[in-house]
């Protein structure tokens, strides 16, 4: 093998869809010879894939650039904050290039030109299921690009454009590699998980000589042949949801749905432009959870929107409550450059954003604990993902990577990452459980 292939580093920022970005942009470079380094002294050039959601992820995006320049010095800038070209480079006027969201080939022409590549037939093979950033076990599946909603809080579609499905036919394909390829859990991801296919008109295509449509309910159903842990998240609430509660009765996808409701007050619904008819999704939960009891639901609120009142805030609470949300994010409301939102009266101040920030997860901490707590004496599957002397950590099929609680097995450190084991549920705190291994 060459030594002196030229070598690449990435950082990448933000959310899930960034780091499905990151990887094919990673594995075109890898087809190419380069090499991936761990570090900024070993790379040749490095990537920062940014994230611009966000005000402090903007921050976050620029402190990374001026380590990376400060590291390095040849950095190539992508990703969602690269549509604010000027502004990076009045801050870093030596970057190599600056590109926006999923423009993968002006990422790959501007390493080409920074580090040019040498061919090699042993350093150019990559492996069928792309180089992934995410451990063996796991990885994440990106549907689609984009989204037709108008969210007043959100800036996504200018950062990303509308709704753009990938046809299902090329989204199994690489499902079928990844778990080919070992993968024992896939992460459905985009921006609007549910809306999959409506800019296709579902088309239908063939794979495996059947032919298939570019739809929701479609997608999870062929996924659930695989025989892996199929994961939905950022899944819109939509009608046609309700038909793949069955899919996860029967065991053929994760009973957990990732469900971003933002808020349940209507007037606070109608300020953010988003569907708002919180009697009717209570309903609709308690039905799913008839048809599939396991099933578990993680979603985010925003708090301190504009115009948010204490009546506002306490309608949020009994949703929460009323609903069993198990999983609970929340964010302060921000402004975001270009948003809507920033043009609404009566803000509401710091200092009562914070205090309603802290009483929301207290509630949610408490549901948690409380639907955590039945799951004692149960017999559950665990995928492991980490191993150490003390034992070993995992997930339930409640649980998301990163974002959600783990499973503990003390004890048991000859187990793998990967490992699918059965075990008994010991203990529950308010986010994680303690089991036995059976």
């Amino acid at each position: 093998m060459s030594t002196n292939a030229p070598s690449v580093g990435i950082v990448s920022l933000g959310c899930p869809k960034a780091l499905v970005d990151s990887e094919r942009i990673l594995t075109k470079l890898r087809a190419q010879g380069y090499t991936v380094s761990p570090d900024y002294d070993g790379a040749d050039v490095v990537i920062v894939n940014t994230c611009g959601f966000l005000d402090s992820a903007k921050a976050e995006s620029l402190e990374a650039i001026g380590e990376a320049v400060a590291e390095n010095g040849r950095v190539v800038v992508t990703g969602c904050m690269g549509v604010e070209e000027d502004r990076i480079r009045s801050e870093f006027p030596d970057v190599l290039s600056v590109t926006g969201p999923h423009q993968y080939e002006a990422v790959v022409g501007a390493v080409n030109e920074a580090a040019p590549p040498k061919h090699d037939p042993f350093v150019d093979l990559v492996p069928p299921e792309g180089l992934r950033l995410t451990p063996r076990h796991y990885a994440y599946l990106k549907i689609s690009e984009g989204c037709n909603n108008r969210c007043s809080f959100c800036i996504i579609p200018h950062l990303r454009g509308d709704l753009a499905s990938r046809p299902i036919n090329r989204v199994l394909l690489e499902a079928e590699k990844l778990a080919n390829a070992g993968v024992k859990e896939l992460l459905v991801i985009s921006q609007d998980t549910s809306a999959y296919g409506v800019d296709l008109k579902y088309q239908e295509s063939d794979f495996r000589g059947r032919a298939v449509k570019t739809r929701f309910f479609d997608l999870a159903r062929e996924l659930g042949d695989l025989g892996i842990w199929i994961r939905l998240h950022y899944v819109y609430p939509y009608p046609h949801v309700d038909q793949v509660i069955p899919l996860m009765a029967d065991g053929k996808i994760l009973p957990y749905l990732d469900i971003p409701f933002q808020h349940a007050s209507p007037p606070v619904l109608k300020a953010m432009r988003r569907p708002a008819h919180a009697e009717k999704t209570l309903e609709r939960i308690r039905r799913w959870r008839e048809i599939c009891p396991d099933l578990a639901i993680r979603s985010t609120f925003i708090v301190g929107f504009p115009g948010e009142t204490e009546e506002d805030f306490e309608t949020l609470l009994d949703f929460i409550e009323d609903a069993d949300i198990d999983r609970v994010g929340c964010f302060r409301y921000e402004p975001v450059a270009g948003a809507k939102s920033n043009d609404l009266p009566n803000p509401v101040p710091d200092d009562v954003t914070e205090e309603r920030w802290a009483a929301l997860m207290e509630t949610a901490q408490a549901v948690s604990a409380a639907r955590l707590k039945t799951k004692v004496g149960r017999e559950i599957d665990v995928i492991i993902d980490s191993v150490d002397s003390d034992g070993a950590t995992g997930r339930s099929v409640w649980d998301a990577p990163e974002i959600d609680g783990s499973v503990f097995l003390p004890h048991e450190d000859d187990l793998s990452p990967g490992d699918i084991v059965r075990a008994r549920v010991a203990k529950a705190t308010e986010y994680d459980l303690e089991a036995d291994l059976i």
